[in-house]
């Protein structure tokens, strides 16, 4: 098989490989892709370095051609790309191309901005004298990508890195090669310089500690887990080195006993259990107020019977498998936790066998769950959830807000009062009325508070904040 080469200073660069199996069909390689090395990811930090001065002044219109251009090839491969990316990472057919079409629109929409970049012209208050603020770009970026969104999480964070005139190091997740390398191609060919975006596919021990150890990428942007995230930022601090971090959610979904039954069930499937739960936007906790929680269990109990697990490929699949074996046992192991700290398993939590081999897991609902266990205090990462009953709205907010985590949150209910109270007061980045905790545009920005998020906001105009420097400058008339 073809050797997918790491991308070093504008050339494709041989190494070790290793393969990326497709978790719905374990006896399928998707492709053989490099595994890079200290050396690779050093060389490819000199490249970006060599390559800022002149990146870091090229005009907008060159960078608005160059990120069109990449949009609109992944608009018009949507299809052969959304394949690519369920057979690599198991999201189902119809959520992987909407997970492609959303990377195209990310690279629209930074075009767009790269023909809008502005700064404020100021009047001292000393006279004779004017003032300029403007935005320059920071430098080496380092950016270091999870698996559960392999195609629009580097896009979100490659095109403001490349739009505000940065040179970048891009370092995807293991498991998810494949979209990476095709997003970085595609850029190849629209007419980046050499240098300017280098991709190191490889262990995050390897390559992500070789970027996190150089004094010259000057900042780092990172999704993935809370405990990595840690130790990015202790080594950002080392090097006086700029930091975004997105890491992990334990995100509550309120139901209040006004809610549309309806609505609240569909927004609560959507959010703990597609995309198999693996989002960090996800809601594993459903806090139901008594006067409607068994009517809400029995309805979404029923809606979970109606789901399909297959393989992500498969028409009609609702829910594809578990990304990986490790993945899976974590899961699995929450699960008997979840049984030995006394919550009730409501439905599924079996491992089911499909017509191919893969990791697939029926969807798991827990009733009966305190905010206490650690099901409802610890981010799992897959397709299992916690219904937490509670007295009224005032108690299904303080359990809301009672986590570590502050990412995303949601509320069902038909109450203008509670909904407006809720959105002021949930100690979330991102609140959802009526709608699932997980979906937010390209175009708005994206983050949370607490343990869930540090740092500036990802996407949208709010993007500059961590990717460009602010400048004061005074001139004598």
């Amino acid at each position: 098989m073809t050797i997918y080469q790491n991308l070093i200073a504008g050339e494709w660069v041989g190494s070790d490989a290793t393969k990326n199996i497709n978790p719905s069909n374990t006896n399928e390689v998707v492709g053989l892709y490099a595994d890079g090395s200290t050396e690779d990811t050093k060389n490819a930090i000199a490249a970006a370095k060599a390559a800022f001065p002149a990146w870091s002044r090229s005009g907008i219109w060159e960078r608005h051609v160059i990120l069109k251009k990449a949009g609109d090839e992944i608009m018009a491969r949507k299809d052969e790309l959304g394949a690519l990316l369920a057979r690599e990472e198991g999201k189902t057919l119809p959520e992987a191309i909407g997970e492609t079409i959303r990377a195209s629109q990310i690279f629209e929409f930074f075009a767009g901005e790269a023909l809008r970049l502005a700064g404020e012209v100021v009047p001292s208050v000393r006279p004779n004298i004017g003032v300029e603020i403007t935005r320059d770009p920071l430098g080496v970026i380092g950016i270091i990508t999870p698996w559960n969104f392999p195609i629009a999480i580097p896009a979100w964070k490659i095109a403001p890195a490349l739009c505000y005139g940065n040179t970048v190091v891009f370092k995807p997740a293991e498991l998810v090669p494949g979209c990476s390398w095709a997003i970085v191609d595609i850029l190849h060919r629209a007419g980046l310089p050499k240098g300017v975006l280098n991709l190191v596919m490889g262990k995050g021990s390897v390559v992500g500690q070789a970027m996190l150890d150089s004094p010259d990428v000057t900042g780092i942007t990172f999704t993935g887990s809370t405990g990595t995230g840690r130790r990015v930022a202790a080594a950002s601090i080392e090097h006086n080195r700029k930091f975004q971090l997105e890491m992990g959610g334990k995100n509550p979904m309120v139901v209040l006993d006004d809610a549309d039954l309806t609505v609240a069930v569909e927004a609560a499937a959507n959010s703990g259990f597609f995309s198999t739960g693996q989002r960090c936007t996800a809601s594993s906790r459903l806090i139901v107020t008594e006067g409607i929680h068994d009517r809400f269990v029995a309805a979404l109990t029923e809606k979970l019977n109606t789901l399909v697990v297959d393989n992500a490929m498969k028409p009609g699949t609702h829910i594809g498998p578990v990304v990986d074996e490790k993945q899976l046992k974590t899961d699995t192991d929450y699960i008997e936790i979840g049984r030995k700290e006394g919550a009730k398993l409501a439905f599924g939590g079996e491992l089911i066998t499909r017509e191919t081999p893969g990791f697939y897991l029926q969807p798991t609902l827990f009733t009966e769950a305190t905010n206490q266990m650690r099901i409802s205090r610890e981010e799992i990462f897959g397709p299992v959830v916690s219904v937490i009953r509670v007295k009224d709205y005032d108690d299904a907010l303080a359990t809301a807000n009672d986590t570590p985590f502050g990412l995303s949150a949601g509320i069902a209910t038909t109450s203008l009062k509670h909904a407006t109270h809720f959105k002021r007061n949930s100690e979330a980045g991102m609140v959802m009325v009526n709608l699932p905790t997980a979906g937010v545009d390209f175009h708005v920005p994206f983050g949370g508070r607490k343990g869930s998020s540090y740092g500036p906001r990802e996407q949208g105009k709010y993007a500059a904040e961590f990717y460009t420097s602010v400048k004061t400058a005074y001139t004598l008339a």
